[in-house]
């Protein structure tokens, strides 16, 4: 019988302390101009990041591809009480079902990013869609207006000229770390809770009985690809929840995977234990 080998998995970053006073006397001397919280799903990168803007005077900027959608509350984690009185942008911009994609990221985050410089606040970018990251931190220009997936994102490719209008100049990165087996802790107990407590499948009843069709649902991935199969009667309940636990587990993987990408290419990220 063939021996089975564990796979060797790649170390964690070793975590940092990040100073937020530091980091305010750092954006008011114009050394940074956008402070950007990253991580993969169930890492509490919202809630470090609304923490950090409280105690820095900052509005969040939304980086998640899913979260564009107004309707799709449940399944994209939007956590809008986390908030409180911190200003978010790039939440809600268009209808459940449209079409939406990275050029128009860029341009909705140039607009917004400016206003807040404008209003002497400090631009705080959260989110864990790293091609949405990359095209407003690095300036890449993407023509394409296909419309991106949770699950497809982070493979695609292909960054253009450097990007027209406003883009911020020096951005400090922090990551929120935490451990695989933490984290795929977090995420199974946070589907259950989203789908026992929090009306997830309701959503997506909602979704399709307000005319969004199936077949969109689905290319947004994850929670709308398996819980619109589930609505529809083409997989049980638990085949459901197993399958979608799994495939929140590897794109958690691919996100750090992501991330790692970009320490590689040159980025300095500050990993930070929440």
């Amino acid at each position: 019988m063939p021996r089975r080998f564990k796979p060797i998995l790649a170390a964690l970053p070793e975590p940092e302390k990040v100073d937020p006073e530091d980091l305010a006397a750092s954006y008011r001397a114009g050394d940074i101009d956008l402070v950007c919280v990253l991580g993969p799903t169930a890492s509490g990168k919202t809630r470090y990041a609304v923490s950090l803007a409280r105690r820095i005077g900052g509005e969040i900027l939304s980086a998640d591809s899913r979260q564009v959608y107004r309707g799709m509350d449940v399944g994209t984690g939007k956590d809008l009480s986390e908030y409180g009185d911190v200003p978010y942008h790039l939440i809600d911009l268009v209808p459940a079902g449209s079409d939406y994609n990275v050029w128009q990221f860029q341009r909705d985050f140039s607009a917004a990013w400016a206003d807040i410089r404008r209003r002497g606040a400090v631009p705080v970018l959260c989110g864990g869609t790293g091609l949405y990251i990359n095209a407003v931190t690095a300036g890449y220009d993407f023509r394409s207006k296909k419309p991106l997936s949770a699950e497809g994102d982070a493979f695609m490719s292909g960054p253009g000229a450097v990007a027209d209008g406003a883009l911020p100049r020096s951005t400090y990165f922090i990551g929120t770390l935490v451990s695989r087996e933490e984290r795929n802790a977090r995420i199974d107990r946070r589907l259950g809770q989203r789908l026992e407590h929090e009306g997830l499948v309701e959503e997506i009843r909602g979704l399709l009985d307000g005319g969004v069709p199936a077949e969109r649902l689905i290319a947004y991935g994850l929670e709308y690809k398996y819980v619109t199969q589930y609505v529809l009667g083409k997989i049980g309940y638990d085949e459901m929840f197993t399958l979608l636990s799994t495939a929140i587990h590897q794109f958690a993987k691919r996100q750090m995977t992501w991330f790692r990408g970009m320490e590689r290419s040159g980025v300095r990220i500050h990993w930070v234990e929440v």
